[in-house]
């Protein structure tokens, strides 16, 4: 079973800094796409930052050149550094994994979320 543990939310202020990490634990042996989506009460769970194939990002214009997002491939986990927070960023943030584990196959793996509050 993959089991994806995030760690690094809290409470930053308006400009401040903090780090998420995700690490995925279990069998994978092909990540097709790793990274973050984030969910604001009320609203719809939305990308912020992804890998694909290891290689090409994919980041939502509104944390563009705030946020960037990295990969550890020895350990399976990726990284969210997030700068010059603002209030809107405030949201659940979700780990997200598309992985090929053996006998089961290619799946999508969520983590429980992690919540990051940025006060103004």
């Amino acid at each position: 079973q993959v089991r994806l543990v995030e760690s690094g939310g809290g409470l930053a202020e308006t400009g401040g800094s903090l780090r998420l990490s995700c690490a995925a634990s279990g069998r994978i042996t092909l990540t097709y796409v790793m990274g973050w989506y984030r969910q604001a009460p009320g609203k719809q769970r939305d990308l912020v930052a992804v890998i694909k194939s290891g290689i090409a990002t994919d980041i939502a214009d509104s944390v563009k050149g705030r946020f960037i997002i990295s990969k550890n491939n020895h350990n399976n986990a990726v990284y969210l550094q997030m700068n010059s927070l603002k209030p809107e960023d405030t949201a659940v943030y979700y780990c997200h994994f598309d992985a090929y584990v053996p006998g089961v196959g290619r799946r999508e793996f969520w983590g429980e979320g992690t919540q990051v509050t940025v006060s103004s």
